[in-house]
């Protein structure tokens, strides 16, 4: 039975699934937008630390105001109304709930909502990609523990890719290479929220962005090759392909050119093995865009095993390599959260994630944009001191790598060089917190496990 009528199912039994969404952002307010017009979901609650903020968000996004007047959780329950709280904690551990929804992009507080779901056996969608790839691997297990699925977010490019995965290895394939497009040129490494409207061609200044209620480091993240790094480590962390030893070279690419491009170097492509995450970029090294960009879509490609299935990919017209031998799968846009409810449904209704990680093999290491002194304190993600490289595991374990994630408001004890990779050993930082607690076992249950083999 389709998702859709297993929701009006619900909604016709008066059972709908009941949801807590934390964080009334950008994600958070797309999803709120469509969850209102969905049968069989109730919006329990809305956590927000600016709970007018959540309100505002709702009633941009169309809700009328008699929708979320609910005064408690039990209120809510009883009207079918929504109730507006900045106790997420409240939330999560509040009775009916069904799934909690993090889209509050911060890491250490993903893993506190995470950990909170397993202990009240709810299951979690996490939007915020940046908790998933510091601890990811390890929150999903005590989720699952828990009874609860641990989901990333459907809309969001890294669930995108793994669906397309997915289909791929049902049907038969090999996958090659999977990833998403983006805007990249090399400086955009060193960019940061004060320049970053400039790269991205909107003409605004810093002033004028946050005016517009732009957050500038959080887009920035997007361009400095942060965010891409994130998604490509969530990427491989569940679907079992894995990073370049060098991290990401955002080769430039339209889909015309998928197949040559994305294939083994010794065949004249850019992949250092089969089975990579990489993102292709829409510009060419000299600024020109790329003709026919996948900028703000996903991909795949997928090796024919034998004559027969090349002359099936020409005969079905799909984006081929001149040989036949590979073939593109893609898809062009996503909706980010307005198409979440996709995963809520899957959750609640079939037990199942839209990509979950199951094994560590991607990290994202904090690097140096520019010289960094003894004593400066790191802004992390999208800021003005580092931006986050995509590594193998096993190399970023190998150099006590510092992750993106908790290159936050930490001290450093020596100076770095402009692109140096930043270790444990480099900063003072806080271990009394979950976020480094959970981390840390992270780090031990993999080497652990590597010991075992």
């Amino acid at each position: 039975m389709s998702l859709h009528n297993l929701l009006r199912q619900r909604a016709e039994e008066d059972n709908p699934i009941r949801v807590g969404v934390i964080g009334a952002g950008k994600f958070g307010s797309m999803y709120l937008a469509q969850a209102r017009r969905t049968p069989g979901i109730h919006v329990m609650g809305v956590a927000d630390l600016a709970p007018e903020h959540a309100r505002e968000a709702l009633r941009r996004v169309g809700w009328p105001d008699d929708q979320f007047d609910a005064t408690s959780i039990d209120d809510s329950v009883a009207t079918g109304k929504t109730f507006i709280t900045e106790d997420s904690e409240g939330l999560v551990a509040a009775d009916g709930l069904d799934v909690i929804v993090d889209a509050t992009g911060v890491p250490a507080v993903g893993i506190r909502h995470a950990l909170l779901a397993a202990t009240h056996g709810r299951h979690i969608v996490m939007v915020n990609v940046e908790a998933d790839v510091l601890a990811g691997p390890l929150l999903a297990r005590k989720v699952e523990a828990a009874g609860g699925v641990y989901s990333l977010a459907y809309g969001d490019q890294p669930a995108l890719i793994t669906e397309i995965v997915d289909w791929a290895r049902t049907s038969g394939f090999e996958v090659v290479a999977a990833g998403k497009g983006t805007k990249y040129l090399s400086e955009y490494h060193e960019s940061t929220p004060d320049t970053v409207w400039a790269h991205y061609g909107q003409n605004l200044t810093p002033e004028e962005a946050a005016a517009a209620g732009l957050n500038s480091q959080m887009f920035n993240s997007f361009l400095d090759g942060t965010k891409s790094a994130i998604e490509m480590a969530a990427v491989a962390n569940a679907t079992g392909l894995t990073p370049a030893p060098e991290g990401l070279s955002f080769p430039p690419s339209g889909t015309q050119d998928l197949t040559h491009v994305l294939r083994p170097r010794e065949e004249g492509g850019v992949l250092n093995h089969k089975g990579q995450v990489e993102v292709i970029s829409s510009f060419e090294r000299d600024s020109r865009e790329v003709v026919n960009d996948l900028r703000w879509g996903v991909y795949a490609i997928l090796e024919a095993p034998d004559d027969y299935v090349r002359e099936c990919f020409a005969q079905y017209g799909l984006t081929s390599s001149a040989d036949g031998r590979y073939a593109a799968m893609y898809k062009p846009y996503h909706l980010i959260g307005l198409e979440l409810g996709i995963s809520v449904a899957n959750a609640a209704l079939r037990g199942e994630a839209t990509g979950a990680p199951d094994a560590w093999r991607g990290d994202v290491v904090a690097t140096a944009k520019r010289d960094l002194n003894v004593g400066e304190v790191l802004d992390g993600e999208g800021g003005y001191t580092v931006w986050g490289r995509l590594m193998p595991v096993e190399g970023s374990l190998s150099i006590s790598g510092l992750p993106i994630g908790l290159a936050h408001n930490v001290t450093l004890k020596r100076n770095i060089c402009k692109g140096e990779c930043i270790s444990w050993n480099d900063v003072e930082i806080d271990k009394t917190s979950d976020a480094y607690r959970i981390r840390r076992e992270l780090e031990d249950s993999f080497a652990l496990s590597k010991t075992k083999q």
